[in-house]
Order: C-alpha cells, then sequence, then structure tokens
C-alpha cells in the first residue's frame, strides 16, 4: 500500500506543480475612487468625527422612545428573517471549510449469484471507502471565500434591517406626537371658533352685525370640527404602524410631546469614506461583489485538471465463518487527474455568466454608494431648510396673532366691519399653526434620516 501511494505521487505531483505556479485566480481588490470629497455634493468636510458611530441609545435620549426601538429590536418580524439568513449562510461557509477533508463512506453488503448447472456462490463484504480532491488551483480556497462573502453579506443585511427599523420606529413615533400637537391645537381652535358664536350672537343683537356674520361664524366652526376625525384616524392608523415594527398586536403607543423632543444641532458627517464601514447596506452591497468575484475565480478552476485520490479498504470472503480471517483483507488506493477537453461549453457558459454577474454587482454596489451619498445630501438640507422655517414660522404666528386680535377688535368696534376679515385671519393663524408642528416634524425626522444614512443605529 505504501508503495502504491509512492508510486501515485511520484507520478502525479510533479505535473501538478508544474502547471500550479499559473495564477489561476486573482484576489479581490476595491475599486479606486470610490466615496470621493463631492458625494455630499457642495458639503466640505475635514472632519472624521460622524452622528453615524454613535449607539442609538446614546443618540435617543427619549426613554420612552428608547423602550420603544428595544422592543422592536426583540420582537420584529423582518430582523427575525435577517437573523435566519444569517444562520443559513453559516451553514454555508461550514460546509465549504469541511470540503477541504476526504470524504468518508462506510459500505456493507451480500450477494447471492446462480448459475444454471453450477454451484451457488455467495460474497460478503463490509469496507470503507473515501476520496480527496487536492485543491490545486483554488477551487475550494475561493468556494470558501465566496461563502464567507455571504456570511458576510447577511450579517450586514441584518445590520441593515436593524437600522431602518429604528429610524423607522423614531420617525413614526415623533409623527405621532405631531398628530397630536396638531389634535391640541386644531381643539383649542374649536374653543375659540365656538367662543367666536357666541360673541357675533351677541352683537348681532347688539345691532353691530348681521345675521350673515352669525351664519359665517357658525360655518367657521365646522370647518374645523370636521378635521378632528381625520386627525384622530391618522393617530390611529400611527400606532398601528408602530405596533407592528414593534411585532405586537395593534393597540396605544405611550409617547412624550412633541415639543420636549431635543433636536440635535451638532450634525457632524464624518468623511464620504467612511461610509464604507459605517453603512451596512454599502457593506452588503460590497461583499455581494466579493462573492461573486469569488465565484469568477471558482469558474477559472473548471478549466484545469483536478486532483482526486481515492481509496478503499476492508473485508471481502465468500464464507461468513472466514469473514475476519486475514485473507479476507482488501485495500487498493488511486491517485487521477481529470482533465476537461470538450464539456459541451458547459465551462466556458459558466465562466462567462459569472463575469457577467460580478460586473452588474460592481455597478450595484456604485450605485449603492452614489445612493448614500445622495441621501445624506438631501437629509442635511432637509434640516437646514426645516431650521430656517421654524424661525420664520414664529415669526409669521406672532404677526397673524396680532391680526386675530385686531379684526375681532375692529369687529366689535364698528358696525360697518366685515366678519369674513376675522375668519380669514382666523384660518391662516390655524393653518400656521399646523405647518409650525410640520416644521418641527421635518427637524426631527431629518436628524433620524442623516442618523441612518449615515450609517448610524446599528450599534
Amino acid at each position: 500500500m505504501t508503495m502504491k501511494l509512492r508510486k501515485v505521487i511520484v507520478l502525479l505531483l510533479p505535473a501538478a506543480l508544474v502547471v500550479a505556479g499559473c495564477k489561476i485566480t486573482t484576489p479581490y481588490r476595491r475599486a479606486a475612487g470610490l466615496a470621493g470629497n463631492g458625494l455630499y455634493r457642495d458639503t466640505t468636510i475635514t472632519d472624521t468625527t460622524t452622528i453615524g458611530a454613535i449607539p442609538w441609545r446614546q443618540f435617543f435620549t427619549d426613554t420612552v422612545l428608547q423602550h420603544l426601538i428595544e422592543e422592536g429590536l426583540n420582537n420584529n418580524l423582518d430582523l427575525g428573517i435577517a437573523v435566519t439568513r444569517i444562520h443559513e449562510a453559516e451553514a454555508n461557509f461550514r460546509q465549504s471549510f469541511l470540503a477541504f477533508f476526504p470524504s468518508l463512506n462506510a459500505n456493507a453488503q451480500a450477494s447471492l449469484q446462480k448459475n444454471p448447472g453450477l454451484a451457488s456462490t455467495h460474497n460478503y463484504e463490509a469496507f470503507l471507502n473515501s476520496s480527496w480532491q487536492v485543491d490545486i488551483w483554488g477551487k475550494l480556497r475561493s468556494t470558501r471565500r465566496a461563502q464567507l462573502a455571504a456570511l458576510l453579506q447577511s450579517d450586514a443585511f441584518r445590520r441593515d434591517v436593524q437600522t431602518q427599523l429604528v429610524s423607522s420606529i423614531a420617525i413614526d413615533y415623533y409623527a405621532l406626537m405631531a398628530f397630536d400637537q396638531q389634535l391640541q391645537i386644531t381643539l383649542a381652535t374649536v374653543e375659540n371658533r365656538k367662543e367666536d358664536v357666541i360673541t357675533t350672537q351677541d352683537l348681532k343683537n347688539a345691532d353691530v352685525l348681521t345675521g350673515a356674520a352669525v351664519m359665517q361664524s357658525q360655518a367657521g366652526l365646522y370647518s374645523v370640527e370636521v378635521t378632528i376625525p381625520d386627525i384622530r384616524q391618522n393617530i390611529r392608523q400611527m400606532e398601528n404602524t408602530i405596533c407592528l415594527l414593534l411585532g405586537r398586536n395593534p393597540g396605544p403607543i405611550a409617547r412624550d410631546s412633541l415639543y420636549n423632543e431635543p433636536v440635535d444641532t451638532t450634525l457632524r458627517m464624518g468623511l464620504p469614506v467612511q461610509l464604507l464601514a459605517n453603512r451596512p447596506d454599502v457593506q452588503e452591497a460590497e461583499w455581494q461583489l466579493r462573492y461573486y468575484s469569488e465565484l469568477t475565480n471558482v469558474a477559472r478552476t473548471y478549466f484545469y485538471p483536478a486532483l482526486t485520490i481515492t481509496g478503499e479498504g476492508g473485508l471481502s470472503s465468500g464464507n461468513l465463518n472466514h469473514f475476519f480471517d486475514a485473507s479476507a483483507f482488501f485495500g487498493n488506493l488511486v491517485g487521477g487527474l481529470t482533465q476537461p477537453i470538450f464539456q459541451n461549453g458547459i465551462n466556458r457558459q459558466r465562466l462567462e455568466v459569472v463575469r457577467n454577474q460580478e460586473h452588474e454587482f460592481l455597478l450595484s454596489f456604485e450605485k449603492t454608494l452614489l445612493t448614500a451619498g445622495q441621501e445624506v445630501s438631501n437629509a442635511l438640507f432637509s434640516y437646514q431648510t426645516a431650521t430656517e422655517k421654524v424661525a420664520t414660522r414664529t415669526q409669521q404666528i406672532y404677526y397673524l396673532t396680532k391680526a386675530v386680535d385686531y379684526t375681532k377688535e375692529l369687529m366689535r368696534a364698528d358696525a360697518k366691519a366685515n366678519y369674513t376679515d376675522v375668519l380669514t385671519s382666523e384660518q391662516n393663524l390655524l393653518t400656521a399653526q399646523l405647518q409650525s408642528v410640520e416644521d418641527r416634524l421635518q427637524q426631527l425626522q431629518a436628524v433620524v434620516n442623516l442618523y441612518a444614512d449615515l450609517g448610524g443605529g446599528w450599534r
């Protein structure tokens, strides 16, 4: 057995080592020039500090929101699916590592042969057989690296789902409080309009206003009241949306007040290149590219000979009484090179397909990175515009409030005053108050979007 093995090695290894010097597989290299300084449009950055590196517990200081996010991380169904994908990828990676070891099978069989005019013959066998493919060209190594890339891609997908989950809970939480604030403003306006109805009735009785003014004031009251059911419906739907993110049945959601939520003004973005390390969807796209890069290496190896060593050993006897005798032992060892010559174009087709897939996911990776830069730029500008609107809206509400007071005073003092002026000023004030809530919401949501766009939320 030892001499046979030596002969196999002597015959096969020299030929294998001669061609093994050729470089068949190529390592993955990230393309140069990615994530340049212009990725965030006209924003120039030199500070490497980024809010994307802040853990979500530190970034969101509202304890109610923290509890909701924690519940979502524990129970969200999409996140559970992402974790399951990781387990699948782990199983594939473990198998790719075990592929380096020889296979081993146990066999046992008995046969009976009858020929006309001859005595029956029996044969009993029990043996082990093993096969081992020597990884000369790096096929198994490339397969293992491909499965590792798939595993890391699934982990990046899980972190991306977590990032989106954290930001979605926070954004919907702020939207829910904005609806609360709009409902509060609307209810307060209804009470004011009720007072207006009483006032106009008194002024009509004093012959200061006509009956038309009373009807207008009553209609103005109903025009505000009719919006309340829609706001309450929005509140209920947003509560149900958050419950779905939390993996619970529809129900009420605990929350604070919109104007108790601090607005972060230190929005450090870091360098664009940091997106490659911080943003999970960018990492996921790159690991997907690396997966197909390794599959391209695997496809190349199919054009070269495969070295396989097989061995078999066990017991074989025609009589069970002598089955364990030394003479019943048998064994053999075979080594061989298989060089593909004509495979119906399968090897070439395999290589061409996977090369195009690699190029496809290179373009997908570059697009993901460009999209990330676009989202960061949009979120930052959305925050800046909301901040500008908040300052301007404050002045608008101040002067609209004065306008309402002046028109009401004028109505009480002048019988020729038109009540339509009062309605118009009150409606303008209500619109501005509701829009001020939208401005505040835009600020808060822009901060959350920027945090997520910079890769925050999975730490």
